[in-house]
C-alpha cells in the first residue's frame, strides 16, 4: 500500500510539473475557420463553411485568383446551412465568397450554373468561381432541369460545382422518405457520400477537384447522421490531390463551351 500511494503521489507531482512547463495554447471559437495548421471541433454546417474557406486558400496558394458562390434553399437536414453562412459572413467576405440563398432550389441551381460561364465574360475579374448548391432531397428532384443542363454544358476549369444533397432515408422530417442517388445518376452526376462531419472538408475538396478535372457537377450527399454531427476535423489546406493524365479528348473538351448541341454530340462521341 505504501509503495502504491507513493507511486500515485509521484505521478501527481510529475503531471503538475509537466503542466507548469508546457506552453498554453491560445484557443478561440474562430479556430474552426482559421484552419492554418489546426484541427477544430466543428458542426456539419460549419464544416461546409470551412470547406469553402479552405478551397479559396488552396487556390490562392496555387496562384489562382478565384471567388466562391453559395446558393440553395433550406430544409432538413440542411436547415442550418444558411445560418452557418450568415454567422461566418465576415470570414466569407474576406475570402471573396458570396452567399446568396435562393427563392427556391431550382433558381439557386440556375444561379450556380451561371458561375461556370466565366469564359463568356470579357471583363472577368477572377480566374474561376467554385460554387456550392444546397437543398433537401425534394429540392434535388425539382432542380433536375438546371442540374442536367448545368452538368451537360460543363464547369469552368478553375471553378467547379458541388451540390450538397440533404437526404432523409427514414422520413424523419419529410412527407416521404427519400434518397437522391437515382436522380443524380439520371443527371449523369457523380456522388460523394461522406460518412460523417469529419470527412466533409477532405471529400469536398476532392469533389471540386473532380468537377474541375472532368467538367462535371459533383453531388455531395449528407443525411441527419452526418451533417448533424459535431466532430474534430483536420487541417486539409495542404491536402495533395493527384490529377491523372486525361488522354485523348473530344474536340470541344470537357468544360463549359457556351452551346448545347445534343445531335452533334451524339455523332462526335461515337468516335470516342
Amino acid at each position: 500500500m505504501g509503495r502504491g500511494c507513493t507511486g500515485i503521489g509521484l505521478q501527481g507531482r510529475l503531471s503538475r510539473n509537466m503542466a507548469a512547463t508546457l506552453p498554453l495554447r491560445d484557443i478561440s471559437l474562430d479556430d474552426k475557420y482559421d484552419s492554418k495548421g489546426k484541427a477544430a471541433l466543428i458542426s456539419g454546417p460549419q464544416a461546409l463553411v470551412r470547406l469553402l474557406l479552405t478551397q479559396h486558400r488552396r487556390d490562392a496558394a496555387a496562384g489562382l485568383n478565384t471567388a466562391g458562390f453559395v446558393s440553395g434553399y433550406r430544409g432538413s437536414p440542411v436547415g442550418y446551412v444558411d445560418r452557418a453562412m450568415w454567422d461566418a459572413a465576415q470570414w466569407l467576405k474576406d475570402e471573396n465568397i458570396i452567399f446568396q440563398p435562393g427563392v427556391n432550389e431550382d433558381l439557386a441551381a440556375t444561379a450556380v450554373w451561371g458561375t461556370q460561364q466565366l469564359t463568356l465574360m470579357k471583363n472577368a475579374t477572377v480566374d474561376g468561381v467554385f460554387a456550392m448548391w444546397y437543398g433537401k432531397g425534394p429540392g434535388v428532384d425539382r432542380s433536375g432541369d438546371a442540374f442536367k443542363h448545368g452538368n451537360y454544358s460543363g464547369t469552368h476549369p478553375n471553378g467547379g460545382v458541388l451540390a450538397i444533397m440533404g437526404d432523409d432515408h427514414a422520413g424523419k422530417s419529410s412527407t416521404l422518405a427519400h434518397h437522391s442517388e437515382q436522380a443524380m445518376a439520371s443527371y449523369q452526376m457523380p456522388v460523394i457520400y461522406p460518412a460523417g462531419t469529419g470527412e466533409f472538408v477532405r471529400l469536398g475538396l476532392l469533389g471540386w477537384a473532380m468537377s474541375r478535372y472532368a467538367g462535371c457537377w459533383c453531388g455531395f450527399k449528407v443525411v441527419n447522421e452526418s451533417i448533424e454531427q459535431t466532430a474534430t476535423i483536420p487541417d486539409d489546406e495542404a491536402l495533395e490531390i493527384v490529377r491523372p493524365e486525361k488522354g485523348e479528348l473530344p474536340p470541344e473538351g470537357l468544360h463549359y463551351r457556351g452551346a448545347l448541341t445534343p445531335l452533334l454530340d451524339e455523332i462526335i462521341h461515337k468516335r470516342y
